[in-house]
């Protein structure tokens, strides 16, 4: 890459420049199609979903009530935390506007990238992941959900392999920053990323579709990636280039990046409720120095992770939320009553989810 440019790690925590990454790998801003979108979802109202590349044409399919397929991944290295939800919110919307949902679990990659090895892996793939995306809604004995280990799927490897012969050290070196001395298996784990966005579109699940990959902008490598090896492929296979997706990251809760491997930024979904909402009184907020000066100034909801937390998961109601945002910037919403309500929430949320947890394990262990 050229001096300069921004660089992504798929594997690595970092603070992303939005805008930056926008106007550098050209990604569209998904303000401009969102009047398009019948009954768009939550976050994609709310700017959380922020960019794509080709979803008009995902948004066609679903306004005619034609077939596409979404690809999103889940890698069991670790806890899931109340930022891997909009995930789950964005697979549920997908399958009530009839998409079918191919759910790859990544232990190849985890095995790559982080060293666990596959039973380790299947084991976190049930009882954090697939447990909690069901307790959190998401019907993964659907028809239309296929879920599946990476290293239980002959297709997929076969898939790989021939994948393979489009890309070289080089191009993963420009996208990935790749050396020397990384290891193959790491070197061949983006391969692997690809082979799953593409697997929808092979001839045993049904020939080429459109496919689209709801991810976090720090997943693009791989997007940009399978849609250079797709149009490569284009002679063997007819595979169509994947529709993408971005979302914001959810701000940790001392206003970092939340993060799975950092407990004081994130709260985990195997949290208690009680742990849970004292995490959120914890959290920093947009509020000024001092109590004067908050209420004579007003806060700053937009710098707020509390907030955030409202608009990402526990307020439905776009007006009930434009309301706590008047009054936090007026100075008549305070911090500590903000803090105290938004706790309650997320007490509320986790009371319903960990009801849920127990049962949701029980079906997980059949799905793999």
């Amino acid at each position: 890459m050229k001096k300069g440019d921004y660089l992504i790690d798929p594997w690595a925590s970092s603070t992303v420049d939005y805008d930056k990454l926008v106007n550098q790998f050209g990604i569209k801003k998904f303000s401009e199609i969102l009047p398009q979108i019948i009954n768009p979802g939550r976050l994609m109202r709310r700017g959380v979903v922020f960019g794509h590349r080709d979803f008009e044409k995902i948004n066609n399919l679903i306004n005619t009530d034609k077939e596409f397929t979404v690809v999103t991944g889940m890698m069991p290295s670790g806890q899931m935390h109340i930022g891997h939800k909009m995930v789950v919110d964005q697979l549920k919307w997908y399958l009530d506007k009839g998409a079918i949902l191919s759910l790859p679990i990544a232990d190849m990659e985890s095995y790559a990238a982080r060293g666990i090895n596959f039973e380790t892996a299947k084991d976190i793939a049930i009882n954090e992941y697939l447990s909690n995306y069901i307790a959190l809604g998401l019907d993964l004995n659907h028809k239309n959900v296929n879920v599946y280990l990476q290293s239980q799927n002959e297709l997929l490897k076969d898939l790989t392999f021939k994948l393979s012969k489009k890309t070289n050290f080089n191009e993963l070196k420009s996208i990935y920053g790749f050396s020397p001395s990384t290891n193959f298996a790491h070197l061949y784990a983006p391969l692997i990323q690809v082979a799953d966005i593409l697997f929808p579109q092979i001839e045993e699940m049904g020939g080429p579709k459109r496919v689209v990959v709801p991810v976090g902008i720090d997943q693009d490598p791989h997007i940009r990636l399978t849609r250079d090896i797709a149009e490569k492929m284009n002679d063997d296979l007819s595979f169509i280039s994947p529709s993408s997706t971005y979302h914001r990251f959810l701000t940790g809760l001392t206003g970092d990046k939340m993060s799975s491997s950092k407990p004081k930024t994130a709260i985990y979904l195997n949290e208690s409720p009680e742990i849970a909402e004292k995490k959120v009184k914890t959290a920093k907020t947009g509020g000024r120095e001092s109590l004067e000066e908050q209420k004579k100034l007003g806060g700053n909801p937009d710098q707020c992770v509390v907030y955030e937390m409202l608009v990402y998961h526990l307020i439905d109601d776009d007006k009930e939320l434009k309301k706590i945002y008047d009054s936090c910037k007026d100075g008549s919403l305070l911090c500590g009553e903000c803090k105290g309500r938004t706790s309650e929430l997320m007490k509320k949320l986790f009371e319903d989810l960990s009801k849920k947890q127990e049962d949701s394990r029980e079906i997980a262990k059949n799905l793999i």
